[in-house]
């Protein structure tokens, strides 16, 4: 069944919505007092400004607490975070990328205008942000096409604000980037490859050629709603773009019985059949929603019927398969309950909504109590020496996220900032 989407509501009661509300407060109750550690790098001290892991990402989650309950102190705190986030962009080195560096920065002072503070009349902060993103992209890109750190990340910034003429350009850049960027095959299918100098060493072990990324984080599936959201604002050159991408994305299934119907990654020259987990940063799910995202961005019932096909395949996935180890949004239990409440509230799927909610219950499982912040421990890998958990206050894998994911599932307050991971297309005025 496929509905339109009508108000938010909240999933979540009873005994449930109970022990959620009273998990959040927790969170509010632990934040202030948690040392600022994050793994990303230049964000380990308390001037921390990305939105991943930093003020910025903390000043989305305290905006959305204060609308949710209507209380203005912590509206005030998200002021705050906010405040030392832009500061930082005038004191600290900072790169462009969307997740560390500073447009993602000028993406939650966008995002929250309106919500948590207004502008002087006449006046854009984020102008001189367009203006040194559209320089960026006035040139062959080489870098990375991903949303973490790359071109998606510049256009989910810049849709999030094309009214702006500036902003606008932005997007356009982005277009032509991908564009110039884009493997076209005969059959019509577009996409974009990591080349093996953009790999970290333990990836090139198993894609020593490189690899076409199938993760929303890093992959093609991430350029799909960002492209979708720039036909909807009436860039046309993106259309074919789009198009060609999806249909390279389908096509990209693994063969029945492999457990999953999408791998990690399409390598040239290895046999892709290993199954991918449950996650937003990577996996069929995250790819579900994303590929719903951009369905519903350009009108598409065909592409919103697969994605929500992938969707309900996931929910007869096992427990274990899910890979979740902590409750964070990227790869953890509040992050696949997210999931599973914005697609169920863009469908009215009740088997999406069954499966939201034992995932708000099955991420409460996952609290260690006395460890961590509220008893949530983030677990991150990639280290040299091993993979480590952390008490992250961060947005992507952190408290913060936890928290506003968690806080989706008792409010009737729409959580828009899942834009910024490609759930949801800005409107376009």
């Amino acid at each position: 069944m496929s509905v339109e989407a009508g108000p938010w509501r909240p999933i979540l009661s009873g005994d449930l919505a109970d022990r959620v509300n009273r998990s959040i407060e927790e969170i509010v109750a632990a934040f202030p007092a948690a040392p600022p550690v994050s793994p990303y790098p230049g964000e380990r001290t308390g001037e921390s400004a990305g939105l991943a892991g930093g003020n910025a990402g903390h000043a989305l989650f305290y905006t959305y607490l204060a609308e949710a309950t209507g209380r203005e102190e912590y509206a005030e705190v998200a002021e705050r975070h906010l405040d030392e986030a832009v500061e930082a962009l005038a004191t600290e080195p900072m790169g462009a990328s969307l997740f560390g560096g500073f447009a993602g920065v000028a993406w939650v002072a966008e995002h929250l205008q309106g919500r948590l503070y207004e502008s002087e009349e006449g006046e854009d902060a984020n102008e001189e942000i367009d203006t040194a993103l559209a320089d960026l992209l006035d040139h062959p890109w080489t870098e990375t096409y991903d949303l973490i750190g790359g071109l998606v990340g510049f256009g989910v910034y810049a849709l999030e604000r094309v009214h702006r003429p500036t902003a606008r350009l932005c997007l356009e850049r982005t277009v032509e980037r991908f564009a110039d960027l884009a493997e076209r095959r005969e059959n019509g299918h577009v996409t974009w490859f990591t080349p093996p100098e953009q790999l970290p060493e333990h990836q090139l072990e198993t894609s020593p050629n490189g690899y076409y990324n199938l993760g929303v984080a890093h992959g093609v599936p991430g350029a799909i709603p960002v492209l979708a959201g720039a036909v909807a604002a009436g860039i046309e050159s993106a259309r074919p773009l789009v198009e060609g991408a999806v249909d390279w994305l389908l096509a990209s299934q693994l063969p029945a019985g492999c457990g999953s119907r999408f791998g990690y990654t399409v390598s040239p020259g290895v046999e892709n059949t290993s199954s991918s987990r449950l996650a937003w940063c990577y996996g069929d799910l995250g790819l579900a929603a994303a590929l719903l995202a951009a369905a519903r961005a350009v009108g598409r019932k065909d592409w919103e019927e697969e994605a929500l096909s992938i969707a309900r395949d996931c929910t007869g996935h096992p427990d274990e398969s899910a890979g979740a180890r902590d409750a964070g949004l990227c790869h953890g239990g509040v992050g696949i309950a997210h999931l599973y409440n914005r697609m169920y509230q863009a469908s009215g799927d009740e088997t999406l909504r069954a499966a939201a909610e034992h995932w708000y219950a099955k991420s409460l499982e996952l609290r260690q109590p006395g460890e961590g912040i509220a008893g949530y421990r983030s677990f991150f890998g990639g280290f040299k020496d091993g993979p480590e958990w952390l008490a992250s206050k961060g947005f992507l894998e952190g408290a913060a996220g936890i928290g506003l994911g968690l806080l989706a599932g008792v409010s009737s307050v729409e959580p828009a900032w899942d834009r910024v991971l490609c759930l949801t297309v800005a409107p376009v005025d």
